[in-house]
């Protein structure tokens, strides 16, 4: 009884006076004698008469009920709406976590791929470079260093040697001097840009490329990237070059 509207109490207290003065009525006025020999079309018109206004009251409160009915039901319904937008942004969430943590594990063995197209990049340029000749013994050590998890070790060395070249030329012929150097440097630029374009797709906010290109394969990429435009056609296209390690 507690949870009813007040509506309904008052409706039930005009019911119940009403009823009330009924009887009233009936008794001093009408009297239960005459009114039990009334012919039925009487009794039916003195009721008819008489629970009208009931009828009126109980349709105006039921209106009113409705009416509450539905703003409960509408508040309801946006709080459904908001709840499923909350659940919908928590699974986006959720979604964009996970890529992000399958492009990391993917990024790991793509940032051990550079590091050995950048070891063969730095051995084909010193090899053949005037006083830059890379020992086998060195040429091991390197490697192994960079089996052991020095992922950047060639790249630094590839930008070391780039600085320490003063003659823009040479600087050149470090990336693009040769038919082999050219392939590397193209398979280099191929992989970090696939890399960078998978990294796009789970960094809204940028924080990884930059991450990607903050380091020293990503200062290798944009050195190399600046002579690939500066280099012939022949050396510069990846499809005549090739994008693989050939020994």
């Amino acid at each position: 009884m507690e949870d009813l509207d007040w509506r309904v109490w008052l409706g039930l207290i005009l019911t119940f006076g009403w009823l009330v003065l009924g009887y009233i009525y009936v008794d001093t006025t009408v009297g239960w004698e005459r009114f039990r020999h009334m012919s039925i079309d009487k009794v039916g018109n003195f009721l008819e008469g008489g629970f009208a206004p009931l009828a009126f009251l109980w349709l105006v409160i039921g209106y009113f009920l409705q009416q509450r009915e539905l703003a409960q039901n509408t508040e309801v319904l946006r709080m459904s709406v908001q709840q499923a937008v909350i659940q919908s942004e928590k699974m986006a969430a959720n979604e964009m976590h996970a890529r992000q943590e399958t492009f990391l594990r993917v990024a790991q063995r793509v940032h051990a791929q550079l590091g050995t197209i950048a070891g063969f990049l730095y051995i084909s340029s010193q090899a053949a470079g005037a006083d830059g000749t890379v020992t086998n013994e060195e040429q091991s050590r390197l490697f192994a260093q960079l089996s052991q998890g020095d992922q950047e070790v060639f790249s630094r060395l590839m930008l070391m040697t780039h600085l320490t070249v003063q003659n823009d030329q040479d600087r050149f012929r470090l990336f693009y001097g040769t038919q082999v150097r050219a392939r590397h440097t193209n398979n280099f630029i191929y992989t970090f840009e696939r890399l960078i374009a998978r990294a796009k797709e789970v960094d809204p906010d940028g924080m990884i490329c930059d991450a990607l290109h903050s380091t020293s394969h990503g200062l290798v990429y944009n050195v190399a990237k600046r002579y690939q435009s500066e280099a012939p056609p022949e050396l510069a296209d990846p499809t005549r070059t090739g994008t693989h390690i050939q020994f």
